[in-house]
């Protein structure tokens, strides 16, 4: 299959191409800069330069493509639903371009505010109020599948890891530093689930290889680890001492984080193993934290 993906120089999209490559699809990827396109070309990959806003490119690398896989997004919380808003357009023209062909479209989302106080499943919905919650990319996808698109989602866990992250436990060590401290919330028991981004990989290649048309798919290893063992881990890293905060100190300390922090990201994926065979061989979190360069300076 040639597929199309969308932040294909990404933490988690160079890991989608790689996986790819190696089982011995082509790949057009969808990147920003000179040097993201040198570095897939040297994977032997086909680089495809343009960015979310200039639907063109989208357009032009979906038609070109047996499958999409999009993971793609600007992860500036500053601006969080504006992002949200520029991935609803991005997968609105990704779908369009797809329709009718019956190629499958794989699209990324999250595990927040799945469900409380268990563990999330698959079949579990996220909210339907976009000012609740504006990342709307599972209804957007979804929308296709009447119109001849094989659409599926991707739920990261909200601690995908491994060498190069970028995402939300590099900014618990940044604001533990810039504290003195790493803290959790509360008695530190709500739980996140975690993957590394190789195992993700593989989950996204499987799904856009043979998953199921409306299917959602949780990219989780590890079902909830409890944030206050995660705080541990920084402050053992960091050689800083752990507080415990209130939910109303919560926002000085952990800032645009401070919801998520305190919330329980914790899901199961046994029906995601079982429906595609996927099997995650990689690092826990505990173990990338003392050994993926994560307390660097």
């Amino acid at each position: 299959m040639r597929i199309f993906v969308t932040g294909a120089s990404g933490f988690v999209g160079s890991a989608v191409v790689r996986e790819l490559l190696g089982a011995g699809h082509r790949v057009l990827g969808l990147v920003r800069s000179d040097e993201g396109a040198a570095a897939l070309k040297a994977q032997g990959a086909e680089p495809l330069r343009g960015t979310l806003e200039e639907l063109d490119a989208l357009r032009s690398g979906a038609a070109a493509a047996d499958g999409v896989i999009h993971t793609a997004f600007n992860h500036d919380f500053s601006r969080f639903a504006d992002n949200c808003a520029l991935d609803r357009r991005a997968i609105e023209t990704l779908g369009e371009t797809l329709q009718g062909s019956g190629r499958p479209l794989v699209v990324t989302s999250g595990l927040a505010h799945l469900a409380r106080g268990r563990l999330a499943a698959e079949t579990d919905l996220p909210p339907v109020d976009p000012q609740a919650f504006p990342r709307v990319s599972e209804a957007t996808a979804m929308g296709f599948l009447s119109l001849g698109v094989r659409a599926m989602v991707v739920r990261l866990a909200p601690t995908t890891h491994g060498a190069g992250d970028h995402g939300f436990v590099p900014y618990l060590i940044r604001f533990a530093r810039e504290a003195g401290f790493a803290a959790y919330v509360g008695e530190g028991q709500n739980r996140w689930s975690a993957v590394h981004r190789l195992d993700a990989a593989a989950l996204f290649r499987l799904a856009v290889e043979g998953g199921e048309a409306g299917a959602r798919y949780h990219a989780v290893a590890e079902e909830g680890l409890p944030f206050k063992q995660i705080a541990e881990a920084i402050g053992q890293g960091l050689g800083l001492p752990v507080r415990c905060l209130t939910r109303e100190e919560a926002p000085t300390h952990f800032k645009w984080l401070a919801g998520f922090a305190a919330m329980d990201m914790s899901a199961s994926s046994a029906w995601t193993r079982g429906q595609l065979g996927w099997a995650p061989t990689g690092a826990g979190l505990m173990g990338d934290l003392a050994g993926a360069d994560y307390f660097k300076a």
